[in-house]
């Protein structure tokens, strides 16, 4: 990504509520945001396009989000990108679970739109995976 583009972050949330608040809080610190509600929605999305960063909601209906995590990173397109897993469970198994799938972070619910924008930002700067 070049210097001066716009960073894309694919926010994976089944709660309405939830993806107005990253959007709006990820929009005005100047990401462009994709949505998708489940994770057939989300490989649509990818098809379209490869974001800078995923946030995967861990508790998507029907496949789950670190199932579709584990699907993902198995594509070579989409190693390289981060995905936080995002819950509201915030014990060390889950952390574990969360990195085991292909997670490189958890961030935990509720959070504030300032909490979100330092996370993903802190992700962004993150070097990337060697091959």
């Amino acid at each position: 990504m070049s210097q001066n583009q716009t960073p894309v972050v694919l926010v994976v949330e089944d709660q309405p509520t939830n993806i107005l608040l990253a959007r709006t809080a990820l929009e005005r610190a100047g990401y462009s945001v994709m949505e998708a509600i489940d994770a057939d929605d989300a490989r649509r999305q990818l098809e379209q396009q490869t974001p800078a960063i995923i946030l995967m909601d861990i508790g998507l209906p029907g496949e789950d989000g670190l199932s579709l995590t584990r699907d993902l990173k198995s594509r070579p397109e989409l190693v390289d990108v981060p995905i936080i897993a995002v819950t509201a469970h915030a014990m060390e198994i889950d952390r574990e679970r969360a990195i085991a799938a292909g997670c490189t972070d958890i961030l935990l619910k509720p959070y504030s739109p300032r909490e979100l924008v330092e996370f993903v930002a802190a992700q962004m700067r993150r070097p990337t995976r060697c091959a």
